[in-house]
Formats: structure tokens, C-alpha cells, sequence
């Protein structure tokens, strides 16, 4: 992911084939892994959908660099928009086919709920476990989810999860909304942890992020590991309604969110011009530098806005940025954003 955001060139795009002898569809689809990730082996996850697979990856990731050894409680928080339509289509063309053959062992894999259950159990420290459906602005709300529980000291480390899969279905309802934008799928992941504290701890812990789905493996390497980074600030999610539009949503969030030129901004554009109006107005007069994540990965919702989070905290950890902030303004529910920094010795 970070060589593909370092060239700054959109993906190659494939075409995605829909029943029916109809036109195929564009996407970004998800490559097979080079070698079988160890995971697979595990019970719970032989039939699984792909939505899943990519949540584990990038919980495993993310958990590389992150000591779990003893009683630690481990919160996962999973952010999801369209959720588990492979499995969701199949059991549907099964039921409609003949109802009396139709497989029940497919149907608990089209609940929104399967993803998080699956990777808390492959984790096994899990101790609470929420899982939220949005806009890609869920993310960010899932983030701060995380963040109070570990306020309230009701968890030690949380891990928060953005996730998608890529269909037919999808890369269809896509095109009729934003003819520009190509569909894809994969994973992001954050893991927010506890502060340092000098004495309980070998080496300072840091939020640890991965991506992954057709981006292959990109954990964090261990020379980064000396970057800490914090999540500084959440903003208000400004909803919209008849008082408050995208656009003055956009500005809202902007404002509250502030932020300096030298300051990296990982704005949430990347399909239509219609689509990206709102955010584009926010950030009109915005002269630092930008890093605009859809438009070399693809629009992959809510997975899209993991990666946001994931490449603004790459940007610090690897000091490149003093801070970044994250911009994500929702197509029907939101308007949020995110600032992270880097952390001071022993913060």
C-alpha cells in the first residue's frame, strides 16, 4: 500500500463479470495471497466469505507489534457498510431456486455480526466486542468507540476494523451512483493501546495499522517502531438533515478539526465530481500537503476509510508529518474527522 500511495498511479483495474451476459463491471480485484496465510487452518474460518478473511488478515497484522501476553483485555470494534454479500447472494439464489434444498449453514454467514465473531475467535483475548454499520464515517465513530472503552478502562488494547468485500452486486449499485469510481475490497486495521508508561513496559507502544485484501501484506516494519503515534482528536459527527447538508456538514467538521499547512491531510475523495463537492469545498484554500487514498486504491467504502487512518498514522510513525488528519464525509449519514500526531516521549 505504501509503494501504490508513493507512486501516486490508481491500480490497474479488472473487469468484474455480472450474470445475466451483461457488460462487465470495473473493479479492483483481490489477488490471491502468495503464500496461504496460517489462519486459514483454523475451524471457524473454512467457510468463511471473503469479507472475513480480509478482517483476519488485518487483525493479525495490526496485532503484530502489540503484546497481548498474560491477562490483557482486548476490545475489536468492526466497522462495516455492505457486509457479508457473498454469502448474502448465495443463500438468497439458493432460497429462490428451491427453498427446499437451500443450505441453512450458509445463512449465519450473511449476518453483519459474522466478521467480528469469526476474528474474536481466532484472536481469543477478546473481552468486548461491538460491530457498527454506517457510511464509511463509521470508522471513525468505531475509533472513538475503541478510545472510550479505553477511558473507562474497560479494555486495555482495542482493535478497530474496517472491512469490504467486492461483488458484482456492489460494483453495479456503485455505477449508478458515481459512474467514476471503481469498486474494490480489503481490510484496514488500527490498534489503539494504553499509554506508555515508563517501568511496565520494555519498548513504547504505538497504534500499529495494516491494510489488507488485493494490497497484500503491509504491516508496519520494526523500524518504525521508536515513531509512536496518538490519536490526538475525534471531531462532533455533524449528521445530516434538513438543516444541515453535506456540504455544510463538510465545513463544520473542517473547522472543528483545524490543523496546519505542514500537517499531512488524507481527505476521503476519489470518485465523481458530484460525490466529492462537499469535501472539495471544505478543503478548498487547504495549501499542505494531501494524500488522496481512493484515488489510487479504489472505493472500497468502508474499508477506503481504514485506509485513510492507516496511511495518516504510516505518514507520522515513518516522520514524515508532524501530524495528519483524516477526512471522511459520508455519503448519506456524516460528517467526521480524525487528527493524529506524533507522540511525545513518554506521553
Amino acid at each position: 500500500m505504501r509503494d501504490a500511495l508513493a507512486c501516486a498511479e490508481p491500480l490497474p483495474v479488472q473487469a468484474l463479470e455480472r450474470p445475466g451476459g451483461q457488460q462487465p463491471l470495473r473493479a479492483r480485484l483481490v489477488p490471491s495471497p502468495a503464500a496461504r496465510p496460517a489462519f486459514f487452518t483454523h475451524p471457524r474460518l473454512r467457510r468463511t466469505s471473503a469479507i472475513t478473511q480480509y478482517s483476519a488478515a488485518a487483525a493479525t497484522e495490526a496485532l503484530a507489534n502489540v503484546p497481548l501476553e498474560g491477562n490483557v483485555r482486548l476490545g475489536l470494534v468492526v466497522a462495516l457498510q455492505t457486509g457479508c454479500v457473498h454469502y448474502c447472494c448465495r443463500f438468497y439464489d439458493e432460497a429462490l431456486r428451491d427453498p427446499a434444498t437451500a443450505s441453512p449453514l450458509l445463512f449465519p454467514e450473511t449476518v453483519f455480526a459474522a466478521p467480528a465473531s469469526h476474528v474474536a475467535t481466532l484472536l481469543q483475548k477478546v473481552t468486548l466486542t461491538y460491530t457498527l454499520v454506517g457510511d464509511p464515517s463509521a470508522f471513525l465513530q468505531a475509533l472513538a468507540l475503541g478510545a472510550q472503552w479505553l477511558l473507562e478502562n474497560r479494555v486495555d488494547a482495542v482493535l478497530v476494523l474496517g472491512a469490504e468485500e467486492t461483488h458484482w452486486i456492489l460494483a453495479d449499485a456503485l455505477w449508478h451512483l458515481e459512474r467514476e469510481s471503481v469498486f474494490t475490497g480489503g481490510a484496514g486495521a488500527l490498534c489503539l493501546s494504553r499509554t506508555f508508561q515508563p517501568g511496565r513496559d520494555a519498548s513504547p507502544r504505538r497504534p500499529s495499522g495494516s491494510a489488507s485484501g488485493r494490497l497484500g501484506e503491509a504491516s508496519l516494519p520494526p523500524s518504525l517502531s521508536a515513531h509512536r503515534v496518538q490519536l490526538a482528536a475525534i471531531t462532533d459527527p455533524f449528521t445530516y438533515s434538513a438543516r444541515l447538508n453535506r456540504a455544510q456538514a463538510a465545513r463544520a467538521m473542517r473547522r472543528q478539526l483545524g490543523g496546519a499547512n505542514s500537517d499531512l491531510l488524507c481527505d476521503g475523495l476519489g470518485g465523481g465530481r458530484r460525490a466529492n463537492a462537499p469535501e472539495a469545498a471544505a478543503w478548498g484554500n487547504w495549501t499542505g500537503p494531501r494524500l488522496s487514498v481512493k484515488r489510487v486504491l479504489g472505493e472500497g467504502l468502508m474499508a477506503a476509510a481504514a485506509w485513510q487512518c492507516v496511511a495518516a498514522c504510516d505518514a507520522v510513525a515513518g516522520g514524515r508529518f508532524p501530524a495528519a488528519n483524516v477526512s471522511l464525509v459520508g455519503g448519506n449519514q456524516q460528517a467526521i474527522g480524525a487528527r493524529f500526531v506524533a507522540a511525545a516521549a513518554g506521553s
